[in-house]
């Protein structure tokens, strides 16, 4: 800031509102348009700094340049259950954010885009590890503590504005770029939307990202729940700020608009206030939307003024002396407080799956040896948004840490191979000392190149070179072992060995190209054909799981360390096709247990796992996740007793992925998603795990039995520690409608603590439940509605270990039947086959008595049907009107009674008509709808309907 200046938007005496005002004022159109993007420009003549929107801080402050502090993944930390680390955490990332923006000059590093609030559906998501797990009510506490913590407690100035992603239902990463969730208004309102709603609602989040896919057909960066929602419903108070590149994706993989000056003005009218793609093509881009109409000056101001707010409660505009967080310095950064937090933190979100025979804790004194087995055994991997950390301790570290490490063994389980060329007989080695290009250039066996083969499954592999512990990775001259680690956006360390019939393997590089010996060097080439020069032999030097076998018979235990790369088979851009182990890492488990019974497998990894085999066979299993520095003292501590786990799991655990419908599949009610639908046996519950102790649950008690929608309860129960040991409990509440005129989930969480009790130590736990706790979303009138009826309250630690219920009688509405005479949209179906929901662009409808809608029903192949319940006809119905379209055929409607097949009361056609969605009004005759019915509208050929009513 030059502080020569004097404007009333750098006098702290004006509101903030006013000085917001006195800024925009000031400014020209062309410097509004350099404020636009994410890279925001500077106004050097009124003193506004350049800035940068979007750093991050999912797991740990990300410093591109320095080290910061590590924590789990997000998914290890929502194991944790303890909002109040959680908020700890975010305060201490917000600290090291100000520190490195001190250092960077204030150029960036406030606004950052911090843990992913969009829920985890489906385990196969390649982003589940950024997540806090499958639950609403879990992740909206989580988030909001962890964005409380980042923004600090003044009253008006904040330490840092995380960036809450991504809004919304976005979970998969197959053609997220393009394709579209289908959600209907009970899912949306239920599920996808209630984590954003807290944090939001209760002030913790200033800024919020949008999705990279569209909703119902509409891209998220341009969907009107964006104003309607976040906005004017919650009051955002802060901005919104679009997905990387997401203006350009709107036009190029959407194909949703023409041009770009479309997609900006489109997102900016929708509620964008800033887009974060290239700053020359947002600024071109806008020009030309304002030239043709699209948008106004007043538009930009709007958007500007939302984001200045944040910027000046962040200081950016005042004297540091009276800003709190300005004070902050480098000398902060992984300080050891921040490190015993991080290794806190990864104690905590140790879950123990099983322990059978209290084979855990073991006893580090009657031990005399321990193996230590499989590919993450000595290893920390990071993510894409893992920071840099000051250290890192591997699990092999910190068990070696507890015994003599003359009595551990380490093998990794990896073979060890030699490859040579088929072609020329020749063994791949480095090609100099100085340059480690591959070629097959080594006259015998014996001075070939050595590597470690880690097969991560479905066809992915590493290959290590034992002489300089580099990764063989691909480059523009060919393919070396150069690399320091797996990783970056597009993983070039993979490879997959494809078996031929005479016996060698052609190696496929990650981008599919196929390694070719070319005047000894080895390179890629596209063409697909498998010539003699692109097959290699493999020749064995160890066998990784024969090493781990002998060291496993040779020891008092086996610790089996086993699990995915974050960067591999699951991340972002990548969705995973499997919930198992990679059959190598299986097969490890299995010939490890059959050589030492005594084994144990700890899971590392980004996911939950199918584990039944080991569920079954193995007697302990702990799970964490990826990350954080302190990994192995956490893992350590947790395998000799030196810490009493407490980690609760944040998702199901299923048995198989045949337990899931397909992954673009939204709808969890119907798909039995998640804890709250899924009526299977699953392998781990939502919310289990184990302790070293016992605890017992007792004295459940409602402050009254009976109650109204506007009225509270409050729930006790006494917890005793029954155990020899200290340890925390989960106490986990949750609640169950018993009636109800809709399907409800099996159980909802509404509250839970983590407690920390002495042997033998009681504590009453209390739960404030109000009214709306209990309320579903109505499609009937578009709204929530505690319904009258009966509810139990369940306590117990987990969602499959309920130990305590009480009933409570709630006294709020009867949902009334549908009144048929008024307008119906036809996305408020009750329930459906082979349809969908698409946008609808429907200009017209309003002149013809029709509501203007988002969302219409298209049908899935040419016959689908969705149904209305409880239908009050009266004395009965003479006709039907809908709004509707048929895109390439000739269509009709079906009005059928009480099921699919049902009375055919009329057939309302609907032509054919060019375009994608041209919408005509259309009615028929009815005979035969009186009294009250569920109703089947059957749609059959290309058909799609917006909204609906009868006539009398």
């Amino acid at each position: 800031m030059n502080t020569f200046l004097s404007y009333p938007f750098q006098n702290i005496k004006f509101t903030l509102e006013e000085r917001v005002s006195d800024l925009v004022s000031r400014l020209t159109l062309e410097e509004k348009l350099s404020l636009i993007p994410f890279r925001q420009g500077s106004v050097k003549r009124l003193g506004i700094p350049g800035y940068w929107i979007g750093g991050n801080a999912v797991q740990g402050l990300f410093a591109y340049e320095g080290a910061t502090t590590v924590f789990p993944q997000n998914l290890g930390l929502s194991c944790t259950w303890n909002t109040e680390l959680i908020k700890e955490i975010g305060e201490m990332i917000g600290d090291e954010a100000r520190a490195y923006d001190k250092l960077r000059n204030g150029l960036r590093g406030l606004m950052l885009r911090a843990p992913v609030v969009d829920l985890a559906r489906d385990p196969r998501w390649g982003r589940t590890d950024e997540t806090f797990g499958e639950d609403p009510f879990l992740t909206g506490c989580m988030y909001s503590a962890y964005a409380k913590g980042m923004q600090g407690d003044h009253p008006f100035y904040i330490k840092t504005a995380p960036i809450l992603n991504y809004f919304y239902a976005g979970n998969n990463e197959r053609d997220r770029l393009k394709s579209s969730s289908c959600i209907s208004p009970r899912n949306k309102r239920e599920y996808y939307l209630k984590a954003f709603e807290t944090p939001v609602r209760e002030g913790s989040v200033l800024s919020v990202m949008t999705a990279y896919n569209a909703i119902n057909g509409t891209p998220a960066i341009c969907h009107p729940d964006i104003k309607a929602v976040l906005k004017d419903e919650w009051r955002l108070d802060g901005f919104v700020v679009s997905a990387f590149s997401d203006m350009q994706q709107t036009v190029d993989e959407h194909q949703y608009y023409n041009t770009y000056a479309e997609a900006a003005a489109a997102a900016i009218k929708a509620g964008i206030d800033c887009i974060m793609d290239d700053s020359e093509l947002v600024k071109k881009s806008i020009r030309e939307a304002l030239d043709q109409g699209l948008l106004s000056e007043t538009d930009i101001d709007r958007a500007i003024r939302n984001v200045f707010r944040v910027r000046m409660r962040l200081g950016q505009f005042d004297p540091e002396a009276i800003n709190p967080y300005a004070q902050i310095t480098e000398s902060v950064l992984y300080k050891q407080e921040h490190r015993e937090l991080a290794l806190r933190a990864a104690r905590e979100s140790v879950v123990l799956l099983k322990n059978e025979n209290n084979m855990l804790p073991l006893d580090k004194e009657r031990l005399q040896s321990a193996a230590v087995i499989g590919p993450l055994g000595d290893v920390v991997c990071r993510g894409f948004y893992t920071g840099s950390p000051p250290y890192q301790v591997t699990p092999l570290q910190g068990i070696i840490s507890k015994l003599d490490p003359n009595n551990v063994q380490f093998k990794d389980g990896c073979d060890r191979i030699i490859l040579q060329s088929a072609a020329t007989r020749r063994f791949v080695g480095q090609r100099h000392i100085y340059d480690a290009t591959l070629a097959a250039n080594k006259e015998d066996a014996g001075s070939g190149e050595h590597f470690k083969l880690t097969d991560w499954g479905l066809g992915s592999h590493t290959l290590l070179s034992t002489a300089n512990r580099s990764y063989v990775t691909c480059g523009a001259s060919g393919i070396s072992a150069s690399a320091k680690e797996v990783g970056g956006w597009f993983n070039k360390e993979l490879f997959n060995f494809i078996p031929q019939e005479d016996g060698t393997f052609a190696i496929k590089a990650w981008n599919g190209q196929i390694a070719t010996v070319v005047d000894e060097t080895i390179r890629l080439k596209d063409d697909a054909q498998i010539g003699i020069s692109d097959k290699f032999i493999i020749h064995p030097v160890i066998d990784g799981i024969a090493e781990a076998v002998a060291a496993a018979r040779a020891s008092d235990v086996a610790i089996v360390v086993v699990g995915n790369h974050p960067l591999i088979n699951g991340r972002e851009e990548v969705d995973r096709q499997d919930l198992s182990l990679p059959p190598q890492q299986e097969k490890l488990i299995q010939e490890v247990h059959k050589a030492n019974p005594n084994t144990v497998v700890v899971i590392i990894g980004s996911y939950p796992f199918a584990l039944n085999w080991a569920q079954e066979n193995i007697p302990a299993i702990v799970y964490t996740a990826h990350g954080c520095q302190e990994l192995g003292n956490a893992v350590a501590d947790v395998l000799f007793g030196d810490y009493n786990p407490a980690g609760r799991l944040s998702m199901t655990w299923y048995r198989s992925v045949l337990d899931l419908p397909d992954m673009l599949d939204y709808d969890i009610i119907k798909g039995k998603r998640t804890y709250l639908y899924f009526d299977g046996d699953p392998l781990y519950p939502f919310g289990h795990g184990l302790s070293y102790t016992g605890f017992q649950f007792s004295d459940l008690k409602l402050s009254k039995l009976k109650m109204t929608a506007d009225d509270q309860v409050k729930v006790k129960v006494t917890v005793k520690n029954t155990g020899l040991r200290p340890g925390d409990e989960v106490v986990q509440l949750y609640i169950r409608a018993n009636k109800s005129r809709v399907k409800r989930p099996l159980k909802e969480l509404r509250g839970f603590t983590r407690i920390y009790l002495q042997p033998g130590e009681k504590r009453t736990v209390e739960f404030d439940l109000a009214g709306t706790d209990f309320a579903c979303w109505d499609v009937t009138r578009d709204g929530y509605a505690v319904e009258t009826g009966p509810y139990t309250i369940m306590v117990g630690n987990s969602s499959g270990n309920i130990i305590l219920e009480a009933a409570v009688q709630v006294h709020g509405e009867t949902i009334p039947p549908r009144y048929p005479y008024l307008m119906i949209r036809a996305e408020n179906y009750d329930d459906y086959a082979s349809v969908f929901l698409d946008e609808c662009r429907d200009g017209e409808a309003r002149q013809y008595g029709f509501e203007v809608t988002g969302s219409c029903v298209s049908v899935i192949g040419r016959d689908g049907w969705i149904s209305f319940h409880d239908v009050e006809f009266e004395s009965g119905a003479a006709g039907f009107e809908a709004r509707a379209a048929c895109a390439t055929e000739n269509g009709s409607i079906e009005m059928r009674l009480d099921n699919p097949d049902g009375m055919l009361t009329g057939i309302c056609h609907i032509g054919h008509s060019e375009g994608r969605h041209s919408w005509g009004t259309y009615s028929c005759r009815l005979t035969g709808a009186e009294g009250r019915h569920d109703v089947y509208l059957r749609l059959k050929g290309s058909v799609h309907l917006s909204s609906f009513r009868f006539v009398k």
